[in-house]
C-alpha cells in the first residue's frame, strides 16, 4: 500500500477522532444506570429527547452538539444522554416528563427530578445559556414553578414565568400569559401587544377576545396575514385538541364570530382538512367536492386537492371532478407540479395519450425550473409500460 496514502488515511482519522472527541460525549448505558452515575459524579443530566423523523434535532446533533465550546461546557456539567422517545426506553421518558415536541432538552437532577426543559433548536449561544439556566437554583424552570407555588404573582415574574413555559412547549404558559395580562391596565402597549399575539393559546381567553376586537390593530402591528394565520390556528387548534369529535360543529360559531362574511367559506374548508387528516376519504371527498362547487379555489389548494383525490381516491366520478381541480390550476399557474398532478389523474382514469402528453409537459418545465422529475420519469414508464 501506498505509504503517503497510509499516512493521509491515519491523519483524517486521527482529525476525525478529535472533531467527534470535541463535541458532546452522550451516554449509551441503560436508564437505571445513568441515574446512578449522575448520582456518584453528584451532576444534573441533560437529556436530548429526539426522533429519527425530526429536522431540527438531526441539526442539532449536525451543527451544535459537536462544537468545542458546547462540548466542554456540558461534557463538565451533566451527564449526557440522548434518547429516542420511539424506541427502548424512550416511550418510557416521553411519558414521565410529557415530551410532546421535538427536540424536548430536559435537565434533571441526580434523582431524575425535572429541574429545567425547553423546546426546538437551538443555536450555539442559545444551548449554552440553556445549561446555564439549567445549573443556576435561581434561574431555572422549578425554581419559578416554586415561586409560583408559593404564590408570587408579581408583573415581573409572571412576565418572565410565561416566557419560560412557552419554551418548554408542554401548553403550561397559556394560564400564566393570562395571569400577566390581567395585572396590566393597558393592553395596547407596544410591549402587551407583542406579549398577547405571542402567547394567546385558547379561543376561550379574554386575549383572544381582545385580538378580535382589536384585529386591526394588531394587523398593524403584526401584518393581516400573520393575525389571520394566527386567528385560524387557534380556531382549528381548538377543534382538534378537543376528545369528542362532535365538537368539530364549534368551527362554524368560532369562525362566525372571527370572520362573519367569511365563516361559510372558511368551516368548510377547514371540514375539508378535518376529514383528510383524519384519514375519513368519504367525509373527505364529499367536503372537497361541497368546498369547490361553492368556491373558486387558488391553485395550491385545487393542486393539492386533486392530488389527494389521486391518491385516496378510486371513483371514477369523482376522480373526473380532481381533474377538473387539476386543470383549472394549471389554467392559474402552469407549473412543474400541477402538470405532473394531471398526468397522473389521466393514468388513472386510463386516459394513456393524454397521461403520457402531460407527463412529457411536465418534465420538460421541471427541466426549465430546476426541480426533480424523476417520480414523473416513473410515471412515464408506467403509461409507456
Amino acid at each position: 500500500m501506498n505509504k503517503t496514502f497510509v499516512c493521509i488515511a491515519l491523519l483524517l482519522g486521527s482529525i476525525s477522532l478529535t472533531a467527534q472527541d470535541s463535541g458532546i460525549h452522550f451516554k449509551h448505558e441503560a436508564w437505571a444506570e445513568v441515574l446512578a452515575q449522575a448520582a456518584k459524579e453528584s451532576k444534573m443530566i441533560f437529556v436530548d429527547a429526539y426522533t429519527t423523523w425530526c429536522g431540527p434535532c438531526k441539526k442539532m446533533s449536525k451543527e451544535i452538539f459537536p462544537q468545542k465550546a458546547v462540548g466542554d461546557f456540558f461534557n463538565k456539567n451533566f451527564i449526557n444522554v440522548k434518547l429516542d422517545m420511539e424506541k427502548g426506553e424512550g416511550p418510557t421518558v416521553a411519558q414521565q416528563y410529557d415530551v410532546m415536541v421535538y427536540p424536548t432538552l430536559l435537565f434533571l437532577a441526580a434523582d431524575g427530578t425535572l429541574v429545567h426543559r425547553s423546546a426546538g433548536y437551538h443555536n450555539v449561544d442559545q444551548f449554552l445559556e440553556l445549561g446555564n439556566i439549567a445549573l443556576d437554583p435561581n434561574r431555572r424552570l422549578s425554581a419559578m414553578d416554586s415561586r409560583y407555588a408559593s404564590g408570587d404573582r408579581s408583573p415581573e415574574f409572571l412576565y418572565a414565568y410565561t416566557l419560560s413555559r412557552f419554551e418548554a412547549q408542554d401548553g403550561s404558559h397559556a394560564a400564566i400569559a393570562e395571569e400577566y395580562m390581567a395585572t396590566q391596565n393597558d393592553w395596547a402597549t407596544d410591549d402587551n401587544l407583542q406579549f398577547l399575539f405571542s402567547f394567546i393559546a385558547d379561543t376561550d381567553s379574554k386575549m383572544f377576545d381582545y385580538l378580535l376586537d382589536n384585529r386591526q390593530v394588531f394587523a398593524e402591528n403584526f401584518g393581516t396575514r400573520a393575525v389571520t394565520a394566527k386567528i385560524q390556528d387557534l380556531i382549528y387548534s381548538k377543534v382538534y385538541d378537543s376528545a369528542d369529535n362532535s365538537s368539530v360543529d364549534q368551527v362554524a360559531a368560532l369562525f362566525k364570530r372571527a370572520y362573519p362574511d367569511k365563516a361559510d367559506q372558511l368551516t368548510m374548508r377547514f371540514r375539508m382538512a378535518y376529514y383528510r387528516q383524519a384519514g375519513d376519504r368519504e367525509g373527505y371527498a364529499q367536503s372537497a367536492v361541497a368546498y369547490f362547487d361553492k368556491y373558486d379555489g387558488e391553485a395550491d389548494e385545487l393542486n393539492e386537492t386533486a392530488w389527494t383525490f389521486f391518491r385516496v381516491i378510486k371513483d371514477k366520478k369523482l376522480l373526473k371532478k380532481a381533474v377538473k381541480w387539476s386543470k383549472e390550476a394549471i389554467k392559474q399557474e402552469n407549473s412543474y407540479y400541477n402538470n405532473d398532478t394531471l398526468a397522473a389523474l389521466y393514468h388513472k382514469l386510463g386516459k394513456k395519450r393524454k397521461a403520457r402528453k402531460t407527463a412529457e409537459r411536465a418534465i420538460e418545465m421541471a427541466k426549465a425550473e430546476g426541480v426533480d422529475y424523476s417520480e414523473t420519469e416513473k410515471l412515464l414508464a408506467e403509461i409507456n409500460g
